[in-house]
């Protein structure tokens, strides 16, 4: 068993908050264990040790003031999820790749992308993008809310985004700020008032002088609303446009699977599903399935894909 002192020091550890000094420890015990003859234990205490590495060893800890604004989630969406145009999936592949290497870039002088802005219609994987990125890094996603920010905060927004950048040093993450256009909008727009010319001010002050590694995502459905003075913070703007034909039968085959076989016609679905976002098409999908296995049948047939692919179409077009 541990000896007492390095039980002594694993509690110690744990109270002040410091998972690298605790991981340390417990690898002392393992070597104990394993000079002791408990080689099964040692390698158990290993494999525990190892599975925390894969994760963030900060957990996240928002002050109460911030709660209902802060969303944490642990997405788990790897990269083959995301269904997207090659040079868009390219460039997302370039900001993972740089994130894994920061260490190597940042001997160089040069630091990685961090700073994003996604645009692009409303379902056409902004979201996904978040988590995408969050899983891949193996960090946790932290979704700030910025419309609730705005309406539930109006005359504190400021603060309350200075509060949250403040974390930002302390908790690790992906940080998605969505809505984004909620505080981004032109400045110059005749509807805008002063706070919320403060207010984006002071996101682009807060945004420029943030020097934590964390990857800062903002997404915005109205990129045309955004001012210019924006662009310049962000390493990366990636655009997001609706599903070419080839993405959508990627889409549709993905999201049905099983449900259907070499002969369903994908063509024809992708063709039918045309002006339809991701979103949209994944909606239908999963309606055709339930259909599908509420009707005791073990196939999404063309028709009733179709069927769910016509309501879509006509609740755009209203």
């Amino acid at each position: 068993m541990a000896t007492a002192e390095q039980i002594k020091a694993l509690i110690r550890t744990h109270l002040n908050d410091n998972p690298d000094q605790f991981i340390t420890v417990a690898l002392q015990v393992a070597a104990h264990e394993a000079r002791q003859g408990h080689t099964e234990m040692a390698h158990e205490i290993r494999q525990i040790v190892d599975k925390a590495k894969l994760r963030p060893s900060v957990i996240a800890k928002f002050p109460n003031d911030l709660n209902g604004l802060i969303f944490t989630e642990e997405p788990q969406v790897s990269l083959s999820a995301l269904v997207l145009g090659e040079d868009l999936k390219v460039r997302i592949e370039r900001i993972i790749l740089e994130y894994r290497q920061q260490n190597r870039l940042k001997s160089h002088g040069l630091t990685h992308r961090r700073k994003i802005l996604l645009t692009g219609p409303p379902g056409t994987g902004k979201t996904m993008t978040a988590k995408v990125l969050a899983t891949e890094l193996k960090q946790s996603l932290h979704i700030v809310q910025i419309d609730r920010l705005v309406t539930k905060f109006m005359g504190e927004t400021s603060a309350k985004l200075r509060q949250t950048f403040d974390m930002m040093r302390v908790v690790p993450g992906v940080y998605l700020f969505d809505e984004f256009d909620a505080i981004g909008s032109e400045r110059s727009l005749d509807n805008d008032v002063g706070e919320m010319r403060r207010v984006l001010t002071s996101f682009l002050q807060f945004i420029e002088n943030d020097t934590s590694d964390n990857l800062i995502i903002a997404a915005t459905n109205n990129l045309q609303l955004l001012d210019r003075a924006l662009f310049r913070r962000f390493d990366d703007v990636l655009n997001y446009e609706l599903p070419g034909e080839r993405e959508r039968a990627q889409l549709i085959a993905n999201l049905l699977g099983t449900f259907i076989d070499n002969r369903f016609p994908l063509n024809k679905a992708a063709t039918e599903a045309s002006g339809l976002s991701h979103a949209e098409i994944d909606r239908a999908c999963i309606d055709a399935i339930k259909e599908a296995v509420l009707t005791n049948k073990n196939r999404v047939t063309i028709k009733s894909l179709s069927k769910e692919l016509s309501e879509r179409q006509r609740n755009i077009s209203k």
